[in-house]
């Protein structure tokens, strides 16, 4: 495989959208070489180089179920929304909001930036130690300028944010992983059973595991946390950034709300072929933020300025999709899902890792029962 693959045409704002620029090729998701799937280098000891977290551990037991195919991208965008700094950055500096205020967004902007999320963090998921180190130094050096003295207008005693400093690498780390299980505990069908919570033990090694990540990314040692308990700590000491403010969104030099600039921007520019990226936006995005929400922590839905009505009304909705959770993470639906919001190269990750995973998993059963057979 090459390090590089083509460009993707840029689409203006005047072009048709096609089924080619939908799909993408590896460089919308790729940065510099092409990934190498954990397990497939070795390290310097000759064995295998399994990455963060390798088969058998409970972080890949969760991100590798099909149901976190689909409902990842939502689940993280909304936990991540309602922490003040990753929001405030997202305001000032993301190129849609860029866009948006000059009138060029599109709805293919928008489904190409959705679709690129996720799948970029894949290789540091899925991938050997070089293939996730590369990615996160280059996402450090994207983030170094992502800096400013405003995160909240309205609250201006919260200060300012630097999406590379340690605070805000830790907690795009967690607001990554942790609405990963809240999800999964919500969607996911398996063991023949309905979607149902993880025992405490493996929540606290999922947490534990997702250690390995924020120190990936520069988190302060001392304050990573190694159970539900640290993390729920974590989230009272950092309370502050995680509160309901109707200000957020507005830029600090214009008072215009960011979002609704967004809106009609790509109302503006919509075409008829645009209705090619916004289905998956759709079902991702606006389907499935009900049903998500009400899987997220009640904190979550508080920062996102539910009451309580509003927030039991989420919950309820939770459980009403479940038919549709279990036909979204079937075969002929999850593997559109893939390619489309993962890239080619998320696929060949998802790929290596299920049957690594699988045969670990298949390694402890034959063990405890050998092991079960010596104590009768």
């Amino acid at each position: 495989m090459t390090a590089t693959a083509p460009r993707p045409r840029t689409v203006g704002v005047n072009d048709k959208v096609t089924k080619a620029d939908i799909l993408g090729t590896e460089r919308r998701w790729r940065r510099g070489p092409a990934p190498v799937p954990a397990g497939l280098s070795v390290k310097d000891d000759g064995s295998p180089d399994y990455g963060l977290f390798g088969p058998g551990s409970m972080v890949w037991e969760v991100l590798l179920h099909p149901a976190m195919v689909v409902f990842h991208h939502s689940a993280q965008a909304q936990s991540q929304a309602v922490y003040a700094p990753i929001e405030a950055g997202i305001r000032d500096w993301e190129p849609m909001a860029r866009k948006g205020r000059a009138g060029e967004l599109t709805m293919f902007d928008a489904f190409e930036r959705a679709s690129r999320g996720a799948g970029m963090h894949l290789p540091m998921w899925l991938g050997d130690t070089p293939t996730a180190t590369h990615m996160a130094t280059w996402l450090h050096k994207i983030h170094s300028r992502v800096t400013g003295d405003v995160i909240d207008m309205g609250r201006p005693e919260l200060g300012g944010y630097d999406a590379a400093s340690p605070r805000e690498s830790m907690w795009a780390a967690l607001t990554e992983m942790h609405p990963m299980l809240r999800a999964f505990e919500a969607f996911a069908y398996r063991d023949g059973k309905a979607p149902h919570r993880l025992t405490p033990a493996q929540r606290d090694q999922f947490i534990d595991e997702v250690g390995a990540y924020c120190r990936l990314h520069g988190a302060i040692e001392e304050e990573i946390p190694h159970t539900m308990a640290d993390l729920d700590a974590l989230y009272a000491k950092y309370a502050r950034f995680f509160e309901h403010s109707t200000t957020l969104e507005l830029f600090p030099e214009t008072g215009e709300d960011y979002l609704k600039a967004n809106t009609r921007s790509m109302v503006k520019n919509f075409k008829l072929s645009h209705l090619r990226a916004a289905k998956p936006i759709a079902l991702v995005y606006i389907l499935l933020a009900k049903p998500v929400l009400g899987a997220m922590p009640e904190a979550t839905r508080r920062a996102k300025g539910l009451t309580a009505k509003q927030s039991a009304s989420a919950v309820r909705s939770t459980r009403r999709a479940r038919p549709l959770a279990w036909l979204l993470q079937q075969p002929f639906i999850e593997r559109r899902v893939m390619r489309t919001m993962w890239g080619p190269d998320g696929v060949r990750l998802f790929e290596s890792a299920r049957v690594l995973h699988a045969q670990a998993k298949a390694a402890t059963i034959t063990a405890a029962t050998m092991s079960a057979s010596v104590t009768r």
